[in-house]
């Protein structure tokens, strides 16, 4: 799953009012590399501060891609229903406007690409970490964990970038941060299987973890923002935060 934030910051002088957006990606795969799916999961939620009784519109340029829409109290069903404009009046404080869905991304910004090749009671293991679609900014706190699995007697694992470490419960944590622009992260090594065991038959799960500052993988786009009885005309700009959720790639 990839989780998206995109903020939307309305600084008064002394009121300020922000929006911000969450987003995840979920997203899972066939050993085989077929995926099975890739989908963002939203959350709007509001910090409002602004005096009096500010009355808030908010439209997106595609507002076609959401489903399973649900919204806060103070929305105002109609302008939705017949216009797809959220029209509300924020109370004050921290509060969830709307949460929704993105369904059926046809691709993400990473890739992590697992090898196992199992011989003589040992597994040969290689995961290779790059980027499959540039989204234009820094791709930031990448993680790759797997549960080694029950029958591992040993195992030895290093990365050509990044820290491994292998946890008591032999869960392997990769830490790879960024990518490199000079080389593909990649983590390789040896697995020690059982006394008379031959060959690996149950194939480790791979959890990933990143996030992206600036970006909403989306593709939702904000048309306007109107806010009315407001005392003055406050400054309205966008951020965006998109990160990993419940994002799988199976061996």
């Amino acid at each position: 799953m990839l989780f998206q934030k995109i903020i939307v910051r309305l600084p008064l002088t002394i009121f300020p009012s922000i929006l911000f957006w969450f987003h995840k990606i979920n997203y899972f795969n066939f050993r085989d590399g077929a995926l099975v799916k890739c989908e963002i999961y939203g959350e709007v939620q509001v910090d409002s501060h602004l005096p009096g009784l500010p009355d808030l519109t908010l439209s997106f340029a595609n507002p076609s891609i959401l489903n399973d829409m649900r919204f806060h109290p103070c929305v105002r069903f109609r302008p939705w229903e017949s216009d797809q404009i959220l029209s509300f009046v924020p109370p004050d404080g921290e509060f969830k406007l709307m949460t929704y869905r993105v369904k059926k991304l046809k691709s993400t910004p990473i890739y992590v690409k697992p090898q196992l090749a199992s011989d003589t009671g040992n597994c040969h293991i290689n995961v290779l970490v790059g980027i499959r679609n540039d989204p234009g900014k820094t791709i930031d706190s990448i993680t790759v964990q797997f549960q080694l699995p029950f029958c591992v007697a040993s195992a030895n694992l290093t990365s050509n970038h990044g820290t491994v470490n292998i946890l008591a419960d032999k869960t392997c944590s990769w830490s790879i941060g960024q990518i490199p622009k000079d080389k593909s992260p990649s983590l390789s090594g040896n697995l020690v299987l059982e006394t008379g065991l031959d060959r690996l038959h149950v194939f480790p799960v791979f959890q990933v973890g990143f996030k992206i500052m600036g970006v909403a993988l989306s593709g939702l786009q904000i048309h306007k923002l109107d806010i009315k009885n407001a005392p003055s005309q406050p400054y309205k700009g966008f951020r965006a935060l998109t990160q990993a959720g419940e994002y799988e790639v199976r061996s």
